[in-house]
């Protein structure tokens, strides 16, 4: 029997590059693609590739089409792809590593969707991401300061991180998109932006901006619906990185994501509420 396809391949490519910021809005999505086209063009068909190779894997596998429409298999190969394209030169060897890569993490959130299927299971985020990046780290360039990946100056290029673009166009962009996706998020992602910034101007760390600022900005976003949990998200994120920091592997979003385990584990643990936040 045929596997059944995405009924709109474009609109699910687009919601892939949304996810990323934990939302399904093709426009947000659109903003994303628009500043990776004109801050890091060199980087975009690594981004399409990813996200195009996770929604192909998961259309080959016949996972569940609202899932593969929702942007769910891509959003992990969009980041992949931008990764793995700043980090290493363009050759024949760098688009069969993103592919291999955006297969693998879309086989991984299949798994995590089909063991965590409950509400009040964690959410695989970007983990699958982390994961690839830390393998590629340690297998490729071992030696990479971090400083040398997340290097941003203001608000919005940490928000331009998100996707690894260090570009304050890149940031305005990501910031309308979540804008037209959701006004709280977008306020929170700024706002948590900002206080990553200020944490580590007080740990007198200038070079680090975008790594203190791209992680809160995700928790905040991810918890955007509510304050409280919000709050507790985006300064456990910033009280891990230091700790993420030290290790011989760049943290990319790593402590976003432990950070958002914690607090819905601590949530449902404490008060058993359900789940904070979805995949939309």
């Amino acid at each position: 029997m045929p596997k059944p396809f995405c009924p709109d391949w474009a609109t699910a490519l687009l919601n892939g590059f949304s996810q990323v910021l934990l939302q399904r809005h093709p426009l947000c999505g659109l903003c994303c693609l628009l500043a990776i086209l004109l801050c890091a063009p060199q980087s975009l068909g690594g981004a399409l590739l990813g996200a195009a190779t996770g929604l192909l894997t998961a259309q080959r596998r016949g996972y569940p089409r609202e899932h593969r429409q929702a942007g769910l298999f891509s959003y992990n190969g969009v980041l992949i792809g931008l990764l793995f394209s700043h980090w290493l030169p363009l050759n024949l060897t760098l688009p069969l590593l993103i592919i291999a890569a955006s297969g693998l993490s879309s086989l991984l959130v299949a798994r995590w969707l089909a063991v965590c299927a409950r509400p009040t299971c964690l959410p695989a985020y970007t983990a699958p991401f982390v994961l690839a990046g830390w393998a590629l780290a340690w297998a490729v360039v071992p030696g990479r300061d971090t400083a040398q990946v997340f290097a941003v100056s203001d608000l919005l290029t940490g928000l331009g991180q998100v996707f690894v673009l260090a570009s304050p166009m890149a940031g305005a962009l990501v910031l309308l998109g979540l804008w037209l996706a959701d006004r709280r998020a977008a306020c929170w992602a700024l706002a948590a932006s900002a206080a990553g910034l200020g944490f580590a101007w007080l740990q007198n760390e200038p070079p680090l901006p975008g790594l203190y600022g791209v992680n809160p900005a995700l928790a905040a976003v991810a918890f955007s619906t509510r304050p409280r949990y919000a709050v507790v998200a985006v300064v456990l994120t910033l009280l891990l990185q230091p700790g993420f920091a030290s290790l011989p592997v760049p943290a990319l979003t790593a402590p976003f994501v432990l950070a958002c385990w914690l607090v819905k584990a601590s949530a449902r643990l404490l008060q058993g509420e359900p789940a904070l936040h979805r995949p939309r």
